[in-house]
């Protein structure tokens, strides 16, 4: 197995400064009941006090050890003093005229994230981000243009999901078994927002873990979908041990177009990366993966694009996701023209791909995919620094 990944980010500890309690969202149940264990309770009812708190935690959404209501006040007391339960805070919550919901979110040390609520007629989708801005600096995302500031811990990112839940009241009823109340709300995560998850490989694997169990958020790993650029050695180590559905940032079908507008590209290129994306569905027991490409008008929409993308991914279980370009200040590109992405999709179709063009979805609201970045964290480029910087100028 290759190394994992790594990067000079800024982590912090799981104590909060402010109080110094140990904050228990994030924690495996292995390391819970390790630290239970430390904090005194008893080796053989360590697994039962785990079950107990993590359904009050993750099943019911409670924050407040009182109302823990099947422990004994003693342990309650004892929980109080040497733990708390804290999500990430919402700042600012915007509505879009389509229904999608945008939260700015406030995280330790005052860095603040977005998280974006996607609601459909059969599902509803979140948006949730794994670092502090992002290192990759792909030339048509938002995003990309904000610096890294650090990876999120995996309670900050499982944080944004039960913020989400507490937003649409969908918590059940203590002693209310996940799902009885008919159709979630939130149905699905998609780690497609801030950052890129594989550079974040540990505490996106252990959030995603919480978010799977079967005692609490409950979700199937069928409905959580991770998105990379391509951090190859990190690839077969998601189907191993996360075993979610993959989505990859392609958006180019030559290395020269693909190192400017996706830049890892130069470390890993197109054919390294499908390699790797050859044996992700027989390794995660995963369906299909899902090829986003942008259309950018004159850059990768030609009909030669689309043909040469159905030959290169051809023998992959896949279907393509054309996503029109979501315009943001600054951007060096343009949408491309309906009539172009519809004659792209007609040849992917006809080679057997399933090719549904992405309908844009809060860009009222700057909540559009490739949109996204936090006020507090702007590296206020110049549309010549962008544009340089993609090898443009």
């Amino acid at each position: 197995m290759s190394a994992p990944i790594t990067q000079d980010v800024l982590t912090i500890p799981r104590k909060l400064p402010e109080t110094g309690k140990l904050n228990l969202v994030g924690l495996t149940r292995d390391a819970l009941r390790d630290v239970l264990i430390e904090a005194g309770t008893p080796e053989k009812q360590a697994k039962m006090r785990v079950n107990q708190i993590w359904q009050w935690i993750y099943q019911w959404g409670v924050r407040d050890f009182s109302s823990m209501t099947n422990l004994a006040k003693p342990y309650r007391a004892m929980l109080e003093e040497k733990f708390s339960i804290e999500i990430p805070e919402i700042v600012s919550r915007n509505v879009s005229a389509d229904g999608t919901r945008k939260y700015l979110v406030r995280i330790a040390g005052g860095h603040e994230v977005e998280v974006v609520y996607i609601p459909e007629t059969d599902r509803g989708t979140l948006c949730i981000s794994s670092q502090v801005g992002c290192t990759l600096t792909c030339s048509f995302c938002h995003t990309g243009t904000q610096k890294l500031v650090r990876n999120l811990t995996a309670g900050e990112i499982i944080g944004q999901v039960m913020l989400a839940r507490d937003d649409l009241g969908e918590w059940p009823e203590p002693g209310q078994g996940t799902g009885e109340n008919g159709p979630r709300l939130l149905s699905n995560i998609v780690l497609m927002g801030m950052g890129e998850p594989l550079y974040n490989f540990d505490n996106v694997r252990d959030a995603m873990k919480i978010a799977m169990d079967g005692e609490g958020i409950s979700l199937s790993r069928r409905r959580i979908t991770l998105s990379t650029s391509g951090v190859v050695p990190e690839i077969a180590k998601t189907a191993e041990e996360i075993g979610c559905l993959l989505a990859v940032s392609f958006h180019a079908t030559t290395d020269e177009v693909r190192n400017k507008l996706v830049p890892i590209n130069k470390r890993w290129n197109i054919e390294e990366l499908l390699g790797a994306l050859r044996d992700y569905p027989r390794l995660s027991n995963s369906e299909r993966i899902t090829f986003e490409y942008v259309m950018l008008k004159d850059v990768n929409d030609s009909d030669e694009d689309a043909r040469r993308l159905v030959k290169l991914i051809r023998g992959i279980p896949a279907k393509i996701n054309l996503i029109p370009f979501n315009e943001w200040p600054g951007s060096p590109y343009e949408r491309s023209d309906w009539e172009r992405i519809e004659r792209f999709a007609d040849i992917v179709h006809k080679a057997g791909y399933a090719s549904p063009i992405r309908t844009p979805r809060g860009e009222d609201i700057m909540a559009a995919c490739g949109q996204l970045k936090s006020a507090t964290e702007r590296a206020r480029k110049s549309r010549k620094d962008i544009e340089a910087e993609a090898g443009l100028g």
